[in-house]
């Protein structure tokens, strides 16, 4: 008798809807998780509930609003076209849910399902190329946590990472290649920033300041964030044939100054005020569209980089629920499955 497997698409949430109550419901959520802000617990429990959701949930509904479409909210919309195609490909012996850290639908209602249907293995592929201790981190986390109740444990595979997968290389490089990047000025590639007090942890006596990653993939670096970033863009960079003066790396949606640098937000001023008149911009950190694509850079640094002189600024989509990278996603099951990842 074959063995069943489920996987688990998971990805950090969305609010269930664009309104006040829904998005300070999630942020509530998100930022009281210990590992995306990682304060004295006092501290965080008075910044988070005291000051940033109440003040921060009306502005962030009406990013929200503008970002949610008739579908709803595009994280959610594209994880279930994923999840769609994804159980096509894998056939019977498979059945894909997806899975929300934050909100719905809840990571621990999946787990109770799996449980209840007593599959044989598990695998929870976060959809993150670059792990992080706030995305894959508190996925991880939670997964085991939750099994660890279960009187009966199947195996479980978390494919932690796959910023160095061939196939994931070769599908965002297809998305770049439909802007031509030739006929752009620069093109930036940015990636979600981290707080320094995150990435230092990876490499106890090394700076995150310090680490030669921007030219060279570290001995440290496989788990180090901004390694693998710079170790992703090099890749990119080869297989579409950028020369290095053609392209810089940078980091967005940063909370304070002390977090990854450059900021994407300051890249796109420097580039204007240079001259630079057309800009093409990927963010390889991000396998659905989502707030921090579509708004901030389709919405928000376009007007950034109109405003300081600029004329184009054109964002390369997602890989979203593209047939190429579906392939890829199944082949990465399959192989961690079957114990060849």
């Amino acid at each position: 008798m074959s063995k069943k497997t489920a996987v688990i698409l998971a990805n950090v949430g969305t609010p269930d809807e664009p309104t006040v109550g829904a998005v300070r419901r999630y942020l509530f959520q998100f930022l009281n998780d210990r590992r995306v802000i990682d304060l004295p617990w006092l501290l965080q429990k008075f910044l988070v509930n005291v000051i940033i959701v109440p003040f921060r949930a009306p502005k962030s509904t009406k990013l929200y609003q503008m970002l949610w479409t008739e579908k709803g909210s595009p994280l959610m919309y594209i994880s279930n076209e994923s999840k769609i195609k994804l159980q096509e490909m894998l056939g019977e012996n498979y059945e894909v849910f997806v899975g929300m850290r934050y909100q719905n639908p809840s990571l621990k209602a999946v787990l109770k399902s799996i449980k209840e249907k007593r599959f044989d293995k598990i695998v929870i592929l976060p959809m993150f190329p670059q792990y992080a201790s706030s995305t894959t981190g508190t996925i991880s986390q939670l997964v085991n946590t939750e099994i660890a109740k279960w009187n009966v444990i199947p195996e479980l595979t978390i494919i932690s990472q796959f910023y160095q997968n061939q196939g994931f290389i070769n599908a965002f490089a297809s998305q770049i290649r439909k802007y031509n990047p030739d006929e752009f000025d620069h093109i930036i590639f940015s990636y979600h920033g981290l707080p320094f007090s995150q990435t230092d942890r990876v490499h106890p006596g090394i700076k995150t300041t310090d680490c030669t990653c921007e030219t060279e993939m570290p001995e440290h670096g496989h788990y180090c964030y901004k390694a693998t970033c710079y170790e992703t863009t090099r890749l990119l960079a080869k297989e579409l044939g950028l020369p290095k003066t053609a392209y810089s790396v940078a980091f967005q949606s940063r909370l304070t100054k002390n977090w990854l640098k450059p900021f994407s937000d300051q890249e796109i001023i420097r580039l204007a005020k240079n001259g630079t008149k057309r800009i093409l911009i990927t963010a390889p950190a991000f396998i659905a569209d989502c707030l921090e694509t579509t708004v901030e850079i389709g919405i928000e640094y376009k007007e950034l980089f109109e405003k300081y002189g600029g004329e184009k600024i054109q964002l390369v989509e997602s890989l979203n629920a593209n047939n190429d990278w579906i392939e890829t996603f199944s082949e990465m099951v399959k192989n961690s499955s079957s114990g060849l990842n």
